[in-house]
């Protein structure tokens, strides 16, 4: 028997010796040292036939041969492993000297950009920047403005209505103006705010018209506000976006939310003034229906107008971003021509 273990050691060796793969390694560990069908389990089933003497000399024999046999089997797996990876480091060698691979990063749109920094600069004169649900109430878009639903306003705004759970009736908001009342209620007065965002109209689209665009609310509510404050809030923005003197013109306009109301033009950047299709052949662009607010809007967020006055403006942060950057058809910001978004 003592014969046949050191045959078998010898074999076993042999074999771990030649293994070029972790699976003959497995192959021979089980074909050897296997619990049940192992070759030297299988000779170890006759000891119980040998003298006492001998059958201790021969366990103990056995038990070297099978430790001998798995730190062998586990020296050659570390060989094995050693030599894959340094394969794989040989495959995955990288030459610095191949040109490399661009990364497309994304960037702001043009609109974005101008928000951020309107955003920047009126937090900078004590204003909040606030948000509003796009999807408004009928109340709020229209009735808490001073347009009821026989007013004439209306139907320069006829636009998306959507069915609702209950019996409120839910319109895509046609402007950003809501958020006067809801603000005037949540906050009071004094009270400095702006609110940008998208507004939704039934509009002929054209280069200078859209049925999605946006829009940035203003609103300023406290003691003894005039005419001037509007002029001035107005001026020290245009000069903040476009980095220079825009010449502008205040003229009379109709807002059932305001009263007075004005309509702020400013001067065509696109054709400097010699009319084009932006301006419709004007040489004027409108960027900033404006007024004070009515005190009817002021009740509605419950505030007495006997007390406080204020304003409010309607910034066209999509016409805005046109004249900024000289874009030329308002559905080019809308689109979805990567090629227009990575000019800026």
């Amino acid at each position: 028997m003592r014969e046949q273990l050191q045959k078998l050691e010898q074999e076993a060796k042999q074999l771990i010796q030649k293994a070029a793969s972790f699976f003959d390694l497995e192959k021979i560990d089980t074909e050897f040292l296997g619990r049940k069908t192992g070759k030297l389990n299988n000779i170890l089933k006759a000891i119980k036939d040998l003298a006492g003497e001998e059958k201790v000399v021969i366990g103990k024999l056995a038990n070297e041969i099978k430790q001998n046999l798995l730190l062998l089997i586990n020296e050659k797996r570390q060989s094995l492993e050693k030599t894959q990876i340094a394969k794989q480091l040989e495959s995955d060698v990288i030459d610095v000297t191949l040109p490399g691979v661009s990364l497309n990063l994304g960037s702001l749109s043009p609109l974005t950009q101008v928000q951020n920094e309107l955003e920047d600069l009126f937090r900078s004169m004590g204003f909040m920047v606030l948000d509003g649900p796009e999807l408004e109430s009928d109340y709020y878009n229209f009735e808490a403005l001073n347009i009821p639903a026989h007013h004439p306003a209306r139907d320069m705004q006829d636009t998306f209505y959507v069915q609702s759970n209950n019996d409120e009736k839910m319109v895509l908001r046609t402007h950003t103006s809501p958020m006067q009342v809801r603000a005037m209620q949540k906050f009071g007065a004094p009270l400095k705010a702006i609110v940008p965002g998208r507004v939704f109209r039934y509009e002929a689209i054209d280069a200078s018209h859209e049925n999605t665009f946006n829009q940035l609310e203003g609103l300023m509510i406290d003691k003894n506000i005039s005419i001037a404050n509007v002029i001035a809030v107005m001026n020290t923005l245009l000069r903040a976006i476009f980095q220079r003197d825009v010449k502008t013109r205040l003229r009379p306009g109709f807002f059932p939310f305001v009263e007075p109301g004005f309509e702020l033009d400013m001067n065509c950047l696109i054709c400097g003034g010699q009319g084009c299709s932006v301006c419709k052949h004007s040489g004027w662009v409108e960027v900033l229906p404006c007024g004070l607010v009515h005190p009817s809007v002021l009740r509605a967020g419950g505030i007495d107008p006997e007390i406080y006055s204020g304003f409010a403006f309607g910034l066209g942060l999509t016409r805005l971003t046109m004249m900024r950057y000289g874009i030329d058809d308002i559905r080019q910001i809308n689109g979805a021509d990567l090629r227009f978004n990575k000019q800026f």
